[in-house]
C-alpha cells in the first residue's frame, strides 16, 4: 500500500484492486492481504484493506502481533478481541 506521498494515480490503482477482490475473502487471501499495509492510512484506503481482510473466515492474528508490528495489525487484533473472536492476551517483545 502506498503512503500519503504516493502520486494520486498510484492510490487510484490500489483502490480499483482492492474493488476487485470479491468478499468474503479465504483465509490465504486474508493472510496475503495483511502484507499489504504500508505506513500509513493512504487517505482512507488502509481501512477499505482491513474492511475487505475482515470478511475473512477467522481472524487474521490468533496472537497478540508484537510490539513493532504494523499498527494495522495491531488494529486487526484489537478488532478481534473486542468482537470475541480471539481472547486478550498480554503484550509481548
Amino acid at each position: 500500500m502506498p503512503d500519503w506521498d504516493a502520486d494520486e494515480a498510484e492510490i487510484d490503482a490500489r483502490v480499483v484492486q482492492l474493488e476487485a477482490i470479491t468478499a468474503p475473502v479465504t483465509a490465504d487471501e486474508a493472510a496475503a492481504l495483511a502484507a499489504c499495509f504500508g505506513p500509513d492510512d493512504c487517505y482512507g484506503v488502509a481501512w477499505t484493506l482491513l474492511h475487505l481482510i475482515e470478511t475473512g473466515p477467522d481472524p487474521v492474528f490468533v496472537t497478540r502481533p508484537s510490539t513493532d508490528a504494523n499498527e494495522w495489525h495491531h488494529r486487526l487484533w484489537a478488532r478481534a478481541v473486542n468482537g470475541g473472536l480471539v481472547p486478550d492476551e498480554p503484550t509481548t517483545r
